[in-house]
């Protein structure tokens, strides 16, 4: 296989970064990501056969643990899973291709954060040979609302780690939370009519589209000093099933990034006479660990946190005061873009941080 050139350090990552973009992951497939979960374990287990697994792989949101043993491991938390390419045609090169020129690694996940699985398995390697405690979990479905990761959150908290790593793309900083996620399908509903006589019916986009302006001025959104402002993202407005009938029935689907546990907002959105049924499709708390925990001090956290979420917030809760950091190669701004890469050269300085912490 192509990551046979991995010795477990900054040698041949590149190749076996490039072997995982090849692989379709997009979240919602769990084939893909299971793929992808294989191929790195055979990858750990070729250098470090003594390595210990616990896995799910046969469920609709896998997940594996693994681990060299010990007490109060460094854990690195890694998602396998992609967001969808979208149009191909976009893209300048093959998005799973994996090709390395120019010094990147191109393709969907290079970025976010199939970079962050090679350090973290490299991380773990490192610690097998030195017979020092670590862990690599690989998670399912986190870009749809780490599914995987609540999979495996009985796994991880028995396995109680002193720190944990979240290797997402903030070129090489150490960032200390994150927003949490409050995402919603509300419905309108209206009564159907033909399209030339609208007066007789109720039109349930133009309820709904109503309501989603209102929202931009009237919603609460708080606010925290440290993670900033809650947003609203209209994701998707949908309705109608034809242009000479008025529609009996629209949908939209919303994202608001959260400082608290959302509660305010929800009971919003409940409130208004246009959403006929609101619903909560995931509903993840945001994390934060101090700047002043003794683990995370002494790798000059940045003062800002990140903007997306990650599994922290599912793991967070399972492993109250544990120190947690976002930290991984890759640029944010590379994250479900099109032409996603990252650059060899952080692929590798991580590979040195995450052995160097594990030692």
């Amino acid at each position: 296989m192509a990551h046979g050139t991995w010795n477990g350090t900054e040698q041949g990552a590149a190749e076996l970064l490039s072997t995982l973009v090849r692989q379709r992951s997009v979240s919602g497939g769990p084939d893909g990501q299971v793929a992808v979960i294989e191929t790195v374990l055979a990858a750990v287990r070729a250098i470090a056969p003594d390595v210990r697994c616990e896995s799910e792989l046969d469920g609709d949101h896998p997940w594996a643990l693994l681990g060299t043993g010990g007490t109060a491991p460094v854990l690195f938390a890694c998602h396998v899973d992609t967001v969808p390419v979208g149009s191909t045609a976009d893209w300048s090169v093959d998005p799973f291709g994996g090709e390395i020129a120019d010094g990147l690694v191109h393709g969907r996940g290079a970025s976010d954060m199939k970079a962050g699985v090679v350090a973290s398995a490299a991380g773990l390697v490192e610690a097998a040979r030195r017979g020092t405690p670590a862990a690599l979990l690989l998670t399912s479905d986190e870009e749809v609302g780490c599914l995987g990761a609540a999979q495996a959150r009985d796994a991880v908290r028995a396995l109680s780690p002193s720190a944990v790593v979240i290797p997402e793309a903030t070129h090489n900083r150490v960032h200390l939370g994150h927003r949490g996620a409050l995402w919603l399908r509300v419905v309108s509903r209206g009564r159907a009519a033909h399209g030339s006589t609208p007066d007789l019916g109720v039109n349930a986009i133009a309820r709904l589209a109503d309501l989603t302006v209102r929202a931009r001025t009237e919603l609460p959104l708080g606010a925290d000093p440290y993670l900033g402002p809650e947003t609203l993202n209209l994701g998707t407005l949908s309705g109608g099933t034809a242009t000479n009938i008025v529609p009996d029935r629209a949908e939209a689907r919303l994202d608001h990034r959260i400082v608290g546990d959302g509660a305010d907002l929800l009971a919003w959105w409940e409130r208004q006479p246009e959403a006929d049924e609101v619903t909560v499709t995931s509903r993840l708390p945001a994390v934060t660990t101090s700047a002043g925990d003794p683990w995370v001090a002494r790798r000059d956290p940045a003062s800002e946190p990140v903007r997306y979420f990650t599994d922290a917030s599912v793991l967070a809760p399972v492993l109250p005061g544990v120190p947690i950091a976002i930290w991984g190669p890759g640029d944010p701004a590379r994250m479900h873009a099109v032409d996603e890469n990252v650059a060899v050269s952080e692929l590798e300085h991580a590979i040195g941080s995450f052995r160097g912490l594990v030692r």
